[in-house]
């Protein structure tokens, strides 16, 4: 691929956000996150592998089949009200086929399959993208219409992402896998959250940014992909792995570390709602 395409693929997906996030119309959203699907395929398939097309068709065909449910969704919504306004979204079967959209988009359970697949077949530059950049927009429509959604809904699937997360990313050996295993379970916390304060939701999921970011450029810098490459870095750089044993520390929400803030505040904020079960059993 040439500089001249790479800078205009990238320059698609910053607009595609851009678009989703600054616009009020369902119509210019759907445009923006289509925008987004499409530029970064190319991305994905760069690396001229098998698994890396493999990848790319699975990342296109669940990108593809949450965009038609959202435009559904918005169609439905129309009909019953006459307006395309975001914030407008108050039948209740369009509230729902939305969300459910929007989590396929992000990448969170009970429709998390494709994420684990679709970032060991990239590489993990591509990796980062798609656990960072590419939830931003999803996360910002579901923000906007976090007030429509029954929290049932929100809850049940925050809940199972949390379980899917914690547990897929015992059994794996490979970073990648285990990187989405903690995306999924992050957004978990995310969605939870999302039913009683979307603003601790928007903090919890930059956070997740922030401390994301520098685990995937250090795994470039050194070319890990293994638990068992990361184990043999130690000798070479020192200061590297120990960075992103804390970061992974972080991350995971251990209390001393930055991580552990935002789950601590949304722990608080359960419990403030008497949802003292549910607190629980996030623990």
């Amino acid at each position: 691929i040439t500089p001249a395409s790479m800078t205009i693929v990238f320059l698609s997906i910053t607009i595609g956000t851009i678009m989703t996030m600054s616009s009020s119309n369902w119509l210019m959203a759907w445009i923006g996150l289509e925008l987004n699907m499409l530029a970064i395929l190319p991305i994905i398939s760069k690396p001229k592998t098998t698994r890396a097309s493999e990848a790319t068709t699975k990342y296109f065909l669940t990108q593809a089949i949450a965009s038609a449910m959202m435009l559904l969704s918005s169609t439905i919504n129309v009909w019953q009200t006459g307006n395309w306004n975001i914030l407008e979204l108050k039948n209740k079967f369009s509230t729902t086929i939305m969300a459910l959209s929007l989590m396929m988009k992000m990448g969170a359970a009970p429709i998390h399959f494709w994420l684990p697949e679709v970032l060991q077949g990239t590489t993990l530059q591509t990796a980062l993208l798609i656990t960072t950049w590419q939830k931003i927009a999803p996360v910002t429509l579901m923000y906007m219409i976090s007030n429509n959604i029954q929290p049932t809904i929100l809850v049940s699937a925050g809940i199972l992402s949390m379980i899917i997360g914690g547990l897929g990313g015992i059994n794996q050996t490979q970073l990648r896998k285990m990187m989405a295993y903690s995306s999924i379970n992050n957004l978990g916390w995310t969605i939870t959250i999302m039913a009683f304060s979307p603003n601790m939701a928007l903090m919890n999921i930059c956070t997740y940014i922030i401390m994301t970011t520098p685990i995937f450029l250090m795994m470039t810098n050194m070319s890990t992909k293994t638990l068992q490459n990361l184990s043999t870095t130690w000798t070479t750089s020192m200061t590297m792995t120990l960075s992103i044993a804390l970061l992974m520390l972080s991350t995971s929400g251990l209390p001393p570390f930055t991580g552990f803030m935002p789950k601590m505040l949304i722990l608080n904020e359960l419990i403030s709602q008497k949802l003292t079960t549910l607190a629980t059993l996030t623990i």
